[in-house]
């Protein structure tokens, strides 16, 4: 079984260049929206091109052989 990071977001939504974000994997919304377009970016092992793609609690991020998994909190 694959380890993943988890990221806690205690917002009911994340798109995906927030969520690049707030897990500090992009210092700013430019540098996520260059990382998307670039094809930098997979999600759930799909090259993800939205910058506003929407995440589901269990997702997982793929930047650069790191991964993160989305993890909702209420």
């Amino acid at each position: 079984m694959e380890k993943y990071q988890e990221i806690a977001i205690n917002t009911p939504s994340i798109k995906l260049d927030q969520f690049l974000k707030w897990a500090a994997i992009a210092a700013t919304g430019g540098e996520a929206k260059i990382l998307i377009s670039s094809g930098q970016i997979k999600v759930n092992n799909k090259i993800e091109m939205q910058k506003g793609k929407k995440l589901l609690n269990g997702d997982i991020v793929e930047v650069k052989k790191e991964k993160y998994q989305v993890v909702f909190k209420s």
